[in-house]
């Protein structure tokens, strides 16, 4: 059985915290494995100690859909408190919010992926309380596609954004605690941090092993399944493909009206995509893009996920559509994330250069052999911040 940082956080109290001014940075899907939300565990645990809460993108209830919708600061029905959101007028922490608190509590559900801004939102707030000398505690929680697999190729300086803040792979297998840890340490942001492990997760596990309930972290992240293709679905954010928002399978389903699925199964056959089965279907977006418009294209089914790459199953399908469609397929125009001049692709592959290898046709695998060093120096380097 495993017991969440949240959980463990209770059973020990942390005397450390006594008679501390506390903040937490949580959303809706912040709760113990019996759906209590932290806030009120918090709340009974440290009576009149938590002062206010923090919220990230999409948030306090994962209730905004899209990318650069933001969130204003708001009051809890439940507590009273203030929520100050960290996707709105400010991504940072101000010294205003952090007066507020002598020691924040982080509890968020992560997915695994670099393109995903709520733990830039954990390396914000490790510099905001550095700068204010106030501390951090992260409540751990599982990787829901587990801490062994490492893939893709590392984020270069130049394409540094609020989805990549550092030269991480696309699947980095940390848990949210030892990517602070590797924030704090190895990116030199110097923090007073305390991470609350987990007890009984291993790093083999992947979400279903965990035997927790899945609370959805973000609207489009409904389930482990679309977390576990997410590391390279999330690709399509960059393009005029529909990533299945406005469906009930978000990055399952993916697809546009211009697709032949038998083409670009032919064009897939070059490269061996392990542990996944392309399925083609139709489907019609709610909203977002191509909404109300019959899209051709497929569900991702992961059928072992041990085996499964994510991202390789994800470029190989941008490359054979790009080469299929020229005169259809398109990029996204900025902004996104709140960068104005870049192409979104080259921020989401941090790399302008793997963009134009893939468009000029260069082999999937040998572009993975190219980034293998650089892969293989990560994954010894965070080695060094194993919990578990």
């Amino acid at each position: 059985m495993i017991s969440l940082g949240i959980e463990q956080l209770l059973a020990s109290s942390l005397p450390f915290l006594k008679d501390k001014r506390l903040g937490l940075l949580c959303n809706q899907a912040s709760t113990d494995s019996t759906f209590r939300h932290s806030r009120d565990l918090v709340m009974a645990a440290f009576p009149d100690q938590l002062r206010c809460l923090f919220s990230p993108q999409h948030g306090f209830f994962a209730e905004k859909q899209d990318n650069m919708v933001e969130s204003d600061h708001d009051l809890d029905q439940v507590s009273g408190l203030p929520v100050f959101s960290l996707y709105g007028e400010t991504r940072k922490p101000t010294p205003a919010m952090m007066d507020y608190v002598d020691v924040v509590l982080i509890d968020i559900v992560d997915v695994g992926t670099r393109v995903y801004t709520f733990m830039y939102t954990l390396a914000y707030m490790l510099e905001a309380a550095a700068a204010a000398g106030k501390g951090v505690v992260v409540l751990d929680r599982p990787n829901p596609i587990g801490g062994e697999s490492v893939e893709g190729n590392l984020l270069e300086g130049e394409y540094r954004s609020f989805v990549g803040l550092y030269p991480l792979p696309m699947r980095h297998g940390l848990t949210f605690g030892e990517l602070a840890l590797l924030f704090n340490d190895h990116f030199k942001i110097g923090a007073d941090l305390h991470v609350v492990k987990m007890k009984g997760w291993q790093r083999g596990m992947h979400f279903p092993d965990c035997k927790l309930p899945w609370l959805f972290p973000s609207p489009n992240m409904p389930s482990y399944a679309a977390s576990l293709v997410y590391p390279g679905q999330v690709i399509w954010e960059g393009t005029n493909i529909s990533e299945g928002r406005g469906t009930s399978l978000p990055f399952e389903l993916f697809g546009a009206p211009f697709f032949h699925c038998d083409d670009i199964l032919e064009f897939l056959d070059q490269t061996p995509l392990p542990g996944a089965f392309l399925r083609p279907l139709q489907f019609e977006p709610t909203f977002h893009k191509w909404q109300g418009q019959v899209c051709n294209g497929f569900q991702l089914h992961v059928t072992d996920p041990t085996r499964f790459m994510p991202y390789r199953t994800t470029l190989s399908l941008l490359q054979a559509i790009g080469a299929l469609y020229p005169e259809l397929f398109d990029y996204k125009q900025p902004p996104y994330e709140y960068e104005y001049d870049i192409l979104p692709m080259d921020l989401i592959l941090g790399s302008q250069q793997l963009r134009m290898a893939l468009e000029e046709g260069e082999n999937i695998l040998e572009l993975e052999e190219s980034w293998q060093d650089a892969l293989h120096g990560f994954d010894q380097m965070r080695r060094a911040y194993f919990l578990y």
